[in-house]
């Protein structure tokens, strides 16, 4: 059959999927409201539509990667990839949804746009310039936009080509091939600067110059995973009958091979990251390995281990059963390593905004903080420290033991006053004898480190509510005080002395409302997606390597 007929099964099957996924949203939105700004509802939304508008965007750069490099084996189905990089067009009104709610507020996302947060924040202010709504909204716009005119454009040429009988000078082959070439690089540049965007900067704090590498790769696993799914589907009804073992075995190639460059990224970014051992790096990872476990080594497993052992083998590649099996569950896998990306970031960022509005969305525990920082500013930080430990009390008052909140120690014995604040150390490994020392990491703002013992007591001050940002830099295995331990506790448990964060449906692990939403993109997309392909030839008749597709062999 030369071109897709898009029955009322397939349709009535997709819309339900639809159904579905907006029956989760909305359940999501109302009954979930009383956590705090329908931060779960939001979550899933930009979860959803991030994951599936990189996966149109990733089938556009694998068209255009193939055709630069003169690749012929994917040309017979190249009109699905095609169909893949159209569904930008809604996927950008999705993120339009998103864009309008940084405008009005109406969800809380992204740390950096909450406007007395930054000015408050010398590391956010730093980044302001391109941490803004504008800079997220008018990139978004564009970048997005201009990789749907080219993709369109690609496809359009193609399509034209099918219609022409009389080209026998290639015109619109090498017109395709321009316009492939123009997209590679301009891509690979703006989709960087939109995942740091999208997801890296829900961790505002963080940053990793691997992250785009890692988050592309995720994708390009997905998109081919979903491509073996969906032609295994089409040749179930009778389409694409020139799609044989071998087209299937190259696909599963890059599966394959593609998610073990995704487990080189995860694991140098981990390694590095880990080895260094510099806080406001290693809270990205020691926040997902602490409180979220079976999240963090189920993402592990299921894209490399499996992978890794059931397509290892060449007959595995080639066998329909298997490799449909392997990819949906490496889809739902990258589905789950951008829930991974997402969540506990935005759940940080829900504890602290309850914490500064006096909340108790976390629970009861969040009013007992609540409480507890009202006293502080009742009595103050000094007289609230007399009832600490005796001996720490002394040891504070010579300069020679440091609670995590002051974070600075006199070898001398010298009290503050006598301290020259020109001489105060802030590297832990620089240690002098009669010098103070401050550790960098932890010792607040980069703009308050070198203003003197009073900037840094105040930057360090925990009765501070910054110390509960998402990101700051704290490192849980040194507290000794018993008042940073019992807010940390209240704000979700912080600390290993005490406990980790208690599972939490839709943060934790996808609940029931994030599957079902994750089911009704996947049906939007694939409704999107199925409609292109009935509107032109499954097959381009006249693409000069359409006979070398046919006749593939590895």
């Amino acid at each position: 059959m030369e071109t897709f007929v898009f029955s009322s099964r397939a349709k009535i099957t997709t819309l339900s999927m639809m159904g579905v996924g907006l029956l989760c949203l909305l359940i999501t939105f109302f009954a979930d409201g009383g956590e705090g700004h329908h931060m779960r509802f939001w979550t899933n939304f930009l979860h959803n539509s991030v994951f599936f508008v990189g996966i149109a965007a990733i089938a556009g750069f694998a068209l255009a990667a193939f055709t630069t490099a003169y690749a012929g084996w994917f040309v017979q189905f190249k009109r699905v990839w095609e169909s893949f990089g159209t569904f930008l067009l809604p996927g950008l009104f999705l993120l339009g949804v998103i864009m309008v709610g940084l405008f009005t507020h109406g969800h809380h996302l992204y740390h950096w746009n909450d406007d007395a947060a930054v000015a408050s924040d010398a590391i956010l202010e730093h980044k302001s310039s391109f941490l803004n709504k504008y800079w997220y909204t008018f990139g978004t716009i564009g970048f997005v936009g201009f990789w749907y005119f080219m993709i369109g454009k690609m496809r359009n040429i193609s399509i034209a080509e099918d219609l022409d009988d009389r080209d026998n000078e290639f015109t619109y082959y090498k017109r395709y091939k321009k316009y492939a070439a123009i997209f590679l690089p301009i891509f690979g540049f703006t989709s960087a600067a939109m995942i740091w965007q999208w997801i890296m900067s829900i961790d505002s704090h963080w940053y990793s110059t691997m992250f785009a590498w890692y988050a592309s790769a995720s994708l390009f696993v997905a998109m081919t995973a979903l491509t073996i799914m969906l032609l295994i589907y089409l040749k179930s009804r009778g389409y694409f009958p020139g799609v044989n073992e071998e087209h299937f075995h190259d696909l599963g190639k890059y599966l394959f091979a593609i998610s073990i460059f995704w487990t080189y990224v995860w694991f140098s970014q981990f390694m590095l990251i880990w080895y260094a051992n510099v806080g406001e790096e290693t809270i990205y990872f020691r926040e997902r390995m602490q409180n979220y476990p079976v999240l963090f080594w189920t993402n592990l497993g299921l894209n490399f281990l499996l992978p890794f052992f059931v397509l290892m083998r060449n007959d595995t590649k080639r066998k329909m059963g298997t490799l449909f099996f392997a990819s949906a569950l490496v889809f739902f896998g990258h589905w789950l390593d951008f829930f991974s990306m997402i969540k506990p970031g935005a759940r940080l960022s829900l504890i602290e905004m309850t914490e500064h509005a006096g909340g108790h969305a976390e629970g009861e525990e969040h009013a007992e903080m609540g409480a507890a920082h009202a006293e502080e500013d009742e009595f103050g930080h000094d007289q609230h420290a007399e009832g600490h430990d005796a001996d720490e009390t002394a040891a504070l008052a010579q300069g020679e033991v440091v609670s995590e909140g002051d974070n600075l120690q006199d070898p001398a014995g010298r009290n503050e006053d006598a301290i020259d604040n020109e001489n105060i150390h802030f590297d832990a490994s620089e240690e002098e004898e009669g010098v103070p020392v401050a550790n960098e990491f932890r010792g607040g703002p980069p703009d308050t480190r070198m203003g003197g013992i009073d900037e840094l007591a105040s930057a360090t001050d925990r009765t501070d509510a910054d110390v509960f940002e998402p990101n700051h830099f704290i490192q849980e295995e040194n507290i000794g005080d018993d008042e940073m331990l019992g807010h940390l506790e209240a704000a979700g448990g912080h600390s290993e002395a005490l406990s980790v964060l208690g599972f939490k449906s839709g943060y934790t692990l996808p609940g029931l409302l994030e599957i079902g939403t994750f089911i009704g993109f996947l049906g939007g997309f694939l409704f999107f997606v199925l409609s292109k392909l009935s509107t032109a030839r499954m097959e381009p008749k006249h693409d000069p390597y359409l006979e070398e597709s046919l006749h593939h062999h590895t």
